[in-house]
């Protein structure tokens, strides 16, 4: 009988070590994908205006990638969190900034190069976007390190499309002997004059579009790259959007200062009279490249070490 008693605990053990080695290793079950369902996010990477300045040795657009100025990237950042709720679905409130400027001085295109306009803008946004996971491989392996015993390793690999809404602030500012001024205030456009545009706000509607794809270091840390595309609904990031007004009516309204800002032309001034094409109408975006670490919230890892201590051994009552 006594031989019989240590059989059974035996195999009472070898179960439970087998389970310990084998559990979360199917992604498809509702333990392995919600022991990732909270993550707290953070993130740093390369961040690239398209307007109405800058861009390429060509005539520019204000949404296609292809008149990205490498020459003009910034570094922007970003931090969050993420909640997954399903095994292909997860949405994701951030908090992203970061700078963006252009200027015509770094495009060979006559015209843009002859206007010689140019700006920076901080850039602090907040947005909620969905994300679909188009493809995953996850799998856990050994909950409990327990030495002597190998089991599966952790994988964590997905590739996602994201979109979804949001607001941004911005301040269009240019340089003026050598101090940054507030492009808004100078009214470049004839903003305020009679006939001239109404005043544009420093916040608008942002639609955050993009891809990612990220893998696991460990249990509880991620690393990922997400390349993002950000339309806005405003013309005016880089204050630059309509027509000339007229240079001495602006300069008699609000300065000097204001009437040089507007129209800093060096050469071909005939281009950029009065009633001439200062920009276009097409909204202004940017775009993102960043490397994104991720922090799982929700899976609890067992200490193994901690588990032979004598205050476990001795009975205290610990959530794992």
């Amino acid at each position: 009988m006594k031989a019989f008693k240590s059989l059974l605990l035996i195999l009472l053990l070898a179960t439970y070590n087998a389970d310990c080695i084998a559990q979360h290793t199917n992604f498809n079950s509702q333990r392995n994908w919600s022991l990732n369902k909270k993550e707290f996010i953070f993130g740093v990477g390369a961040m690239n205006f398209l307007g109405d300045l800058g861009g390429r040795n060509r005539i520019g657009t204000d949404y296609s990638p292809v008149d990205l100025d490498f020459g003009a990237t910034s570094i922007g950042g970003l931090i969050g969190y993420r909640y997954r709720f399903s095994p292909r679905f997860a949405t994701t409130s951030q908090i992203s900034g970061g700078l963006v400027r252009g200027s015509d001085a770094l495009t060979q295109e006559i015209i843009r190069k002859s206007r010689n306009l140019s700006f920076r803008s901080p850039i602090a946004s907040v947005s909620q976007r969905l994300e679909f996971i188009f493809y995953s491989y996850e799998q856990y392996g050994s909950r409990y390190k327990i030495p002597g015993i190998n089991g599966h390793k952790d994988k964590n690999v997905q590739a996602y499309f994201f979109a979804g809404i949001g607001a941004t602030y911005f301040n269009p500012q240019a340089q003026l002997n050598g101090k940054w001024v507030n492009l808004r205030e100078m009214h470049t456009e004839g903003q305020g004059l009679p006939d001239g545009p109404k005043q544009y706000g420093f916040v608008t509607a942002i639609v955050p579009m993009g891809i990612g794809f990220r893998t696991g270091l460990d249990k509880v840390w991620r690393i990922g790259i997400e390349i993002s595309y950000t339309k806005t609904f405003s013309d005016y990031i880089d204050d630059v959007s309509t027509v000339y007004p007229d240079q001495a009516e602006l300069a008699a309204t609000y300065g000097n200062d204001a009437a040089y800002l507007s129209n800093p032309s060096y050469q071909n001034q005939y281009w950029f009279a009065a009633g001439q094409q200062r920009g276009d109408k097409q909204k202004d975006s940017y775009t993102n490249v960043n490397i994104v670490f991720y922090k799982n919230l929700t899976y609890k890892p067992y200490n193994y070490k901690f588990a032979r201590s004598p205050k476990f051994r001795g009975g205290g009552r610990y959530k794992f």
